[in-house]
């Protein structure tokens, strides 16, 4: 009989149920265990977020800095430039709707504290750096060994990379659900869970609508350049859509997105390049689902916030993601440091962006992969390459 597998949304979804179910009726020494497990969670993932920008992001800038030209210049340049605008167009549609939408209320601290109830027993597990010094290492390392002919620094930070994703894979992601089912279960336990699946359930409906506006004018762009009409473009590349909805994974799609491309009329050579590289850099849906879920959470706890602030954290997410396609729930792994360092999001602030990104990580992928579409044809049209 054939193992029934539950991928990590599945698992997710059920430890919020389970939270909230659970929560309803669990006595307080229930609560404190989960607490227990979850202050020393989140101990150790303050503790990897500093390595895990520090060993995904430079091994992928010094990857990129291998290839040379003008083809390189101008897809990176596109790919930043959409992933950027998409976090913007999230940032001033939620700023122009949560507010009317979202009702501000106490801090998930102040919750927290509200029941009187704290954990058996703490374990501090202070990082190396903080994230900030992770950031600028990265940068620096990526950069300098990119223009490096050596091999040993950069096998090592390969080898480096590997241990992080494994980490990742291997600890981080299997635990995450019992992670967040203990936030759920003590939210549930203060009374305070139905406000916050409730603002869940606006916050993806808008991010869906985002998603679809972000698609139908990269393929418009796409389609003025091409002088083709956009939503034949767009519509060739539902294939890559439903399959990157499947696979949750931009690699993975990679092949049919290949494909789809040519189909559009983008040339051989120029797909190969463009399509691959995308993959990795741009993260334009990504994006927006990290700065929508972000923000929301924010006006939800009365935290400030403004247009300065967004744009920082905006534009240094853009940098920070490009290693996040191979890693699962890589995107929302490499913003953790930035929710901290530069929105103030506290250990159960980013347990609920997790969550919210998570549930909604498939359609992020799509948004990504079917927009590398349209940045190949832009891109073909600029070099001036052509289907013979």
């Amino acid at each position: 009989m054939k193992k029934l597998k539950i991928g990590l949304l599945g698992k997710i979804l059920i430890a919020i149920a389970m939270g909230v179910c659970i929560g309803l009726v669990a006595p307080a020494w229930m609560v404190r265990i989960f607490l227990t497990f979850n202050g020393i969670f989140s101990q150790f993932l303050g503790f990897a977020i500093p390595l895990i920008i520090v060993g995904l992001v430079a091994p992928a800038i010094s990857d990129i800095g291998k290839t040379a030209g003008k083809m390189l210049l101008i897809t990176v340049a596109i790919a930043y430039g959409s992933t950027i605008f998409a976090g913007l167009v999230s940032y001033l549609t939620g700023a122009a709707l949560f507010p009317g939408m979202i009702q501000s209320g106490a801090s998930l601290q102040e919750v927290a504290s509200a029941a009187e109830l704290a954990p058996y027993f703490t374990v501090t597990i202070p990082p190396l750096m903080n994230v900030m010094t992770a950031l600028i290492l990265a940068f620096t390392l990526g950069l300098g060994l990119a223009a490096l002919d050596g091999q040993t620094l950069k096998n090592a930070l390969h080898d480096f990379e590997q241990v992080i994703i494994k980490t990742i894979k291997s600890a981080i992601i299997p635990l995450l659900p019992l992670y967040i089912f203990g936030i759920f279960l003590n939210m549930t336990h203060v009374g305070q869970v139905f406000s916050i699946l409730t603002v869940f359930i606006k916050i993806i409906g808008i991010i869906f609508i985002i998603h679809v506006g972000i698609l139908l004018l990269q393929f418009t762009i796409a389609g003025g350049f091409a002088r083709k009409n956009p939503f034949r473009l767009l519509w060739n590349m539902m294939p890559a859509y439903f399959t990157a909805l499947g696979t949750q994974s931009s690699a993975a799609t990679i092949p049919v997105t290949l494909e789809q491309a040519k189909k559009n009329g983008v040339s051989e050579d120029t797909a190969g390049f463009t399509i691959p590289l995308c993959a990795t850099i741009h993260m334009a849906g990504s994006i927006l689902k990290i700065t929508a879920c972000a923000l929301a959470l924010m006006i939800m706890q009365g935290m400030p916030y403004d247009f300065g602030m967004f744009l920082g954290f905006i534009c240094m997410l853009g940098i920070t993601m490009v290693a996040a396609p191979g890693v699962p729930g890589g995107a929302i792994m490499a913003s953790l440091g930035l929710l901290q360092s530069m929105l103030g999001f506290d250990q159960e602030a980013q347990a609920l962006m997790i969550a919210l990104y998570i549930a909604m990580d498939s359609f992020g992928t799509a948004c990504n992969v079917t927009g590398d579409g349209a940045i190949a044809i832009i891109v073909d049209k600029i070099t001036g390459k052509k289907n013979a």
